[in-house]
């Protein structure tokens, strides 16, 4: 489907989806699981034809419905709106790139409330396409509308697999980070909108992303989730310690620790260039690790966080051809993170622990039982992360350590 020449109407609707399927989410801090109604009556809205044959649409799953919907709930989006480290360093990223955006063609992948594609607007582009699957699209035209952004916004109701652009765009913008860096497999739609419409030398924000891993020490949580059940009120509840640690420790947890927890120089996991990533190596992602322990002290299990970079003058100029430096200078050595004091440098948006906290938090792989580590003592072995057979937006975590002499393997799926 073709947008208006005069794109005055400000919101288009794409697909057509069956509005019956269950929600995936977790009630936790997963974002939210609750419908939003969103009227339709807008006299601009277009249906495209998904029967129509199309080599770039992967179909739209029950559980991708399902994704989508859980979108539609407000609290997520004024969740991640009040996270000031995101909102404020994507604000920063565009407005450091403002001299390549202006009179510029933009895509949001993934708009929301619509909030970035307004940024972009502000710093001048010529014409935004705010994309969203959820119903939140139809209170996103409403914020542009209202803003008198309607000329230059025009928000496309549907996936990125199924909209369709009449043009080449110069900008592609998305904020695509799950838990974990690769949870709900987000990315994937960003990849699809890069390989239809980026023009050649045009600019990805972020540009590049990092996952990192850690192993960690959190005596109080394990006291608190475990140990709490040895004695209460002088009751010896021991018996619910194996249930306590199944209750606690089977999945991920998402959850803020500190410097202080982490125990050595992080790993790299994955390192991602927005240029040059494709859907198939999302799939599976496979690294060994070895680290050694700065300290004594319990190991309790693993941390991940990660970075995204928007160095869009960097990527450009190296013809999108930057994975081999950042590998042979960082991936080979243990990874240790690089501070960036000078101006000129990428902007980073981070959410490791010694960083101000986000919405991302950590998540945390915790064992079962913790090791006790002497300081130097080696940790070694390896993590797959993959997508999960029952739906892809699901991570199965397969991690294998050994230390000490013993070796051990925890499974966990993030739901």
């Amino acid at each position: 489907m073709f947008p208006r020449e005069n794109h005055s109407n400000g919101y288009e609707q794409v697909g057509g989806m069956d509005h019956t399927h269950s929600h995936i989410h977790r009630e936790r801090v997963r974002r939210g699981t609750r419908r939003l109604r969103g009227s339709s009556s807008s006299p601009s809205l277009r249906v495209f034809d998904q029967s129509q044959p199309n080599h770039h649409r992967p179909p739209c799953t029950d559980f991708d419905v399902a994704y989508f919907h859980s979108y539609a709930h407000l609290g997520i989006h004024q969740e991640m709106i009040k996270d000031r480290v995101r909102t404020e360093t994507y604000r920063e990223a565009i407005m450091q790139h403002q001299s390549f955006i202006a009179g510029k063609v933009v895509v949001d992948v993934g708009c929301g409330t619509g909030i970035l594609s307004i940024f972009y607007a502000q710093a001048g582009a010529k014409r935004v396409y705010a994309i969203d699957a959820s119903d939140i699209a139809l209170q996103a035209n409403e914020v542009v509308k209202a803003n008198n952004l309607s000329d230059v916004v025009v928000v496309l109701h549907g996936r990125v697999e199924d909209v369709e652009i009449d043009e080449e765009v110069d900008v592609i913008i998305s904020e695509w980070m799950g838990y974990m860096l690769l949870y709900e497999s987000m990315l994937g739609s960003v990849i699809n909108a890069r390989d239809r419409w980026l023009k050649p030398g045009g600019l990805i924000l972020p540009s590049s992303a990092t996952l990192y891993m850690a192993p960690v020490t959190h005596t109080d949580r394990y006291n608190d989730s475990v140990d709490f059940w040895r004695n209460v009120y002088g009751i010896n509840m021991s018996a619910m310690v194996p249930l306590a640690k199944q209750c606690a420790f089977e999945e991920p947890s998402v959850e803020t620790i500190t410097g202080e927890n982490v125990l050595t120089w992080p790993h790299v996991v994955k390192y991602i260039d927005s240029y040059s990533v494709t859907i198939n190596e999302l799939e599976s992602v496979t690294t060994k690790f070895k680290f050694n322990s700065m300290m004594r002290a319990p190991l309790h299990g693993f941390a991940f966080w990660f970075d995204v970079e928007f160095n869009g003058n960097a990527i450009v100029s190296t013809n999108y051809n930057s994975t081999t430096s950042f590998i042979d200078n960082h991936q080979m050595n243990g990874s240790q993170r690089k501070k960036r004091t000078n101006p000129n440098e990428a902007l980073v948006l981070s959410t490791a622990p010694e960083d101000p906290p986000t919405h991302w938090q950590q998540t945390l792989i915790y064992f079962y039982d913790p090791i006790e580590l002497e300081q130097d003592q080696l940790i070694e072995g390896l993590v797959t992360l993959s997508q999960s057979r029952e739906n892809a937006r699901f991570m199965n975590i397969h991690l294998e350590y050994t230390s000490g002499g013993r070796s051990h393997v925890k499974e966990s799926v993030m739901r």
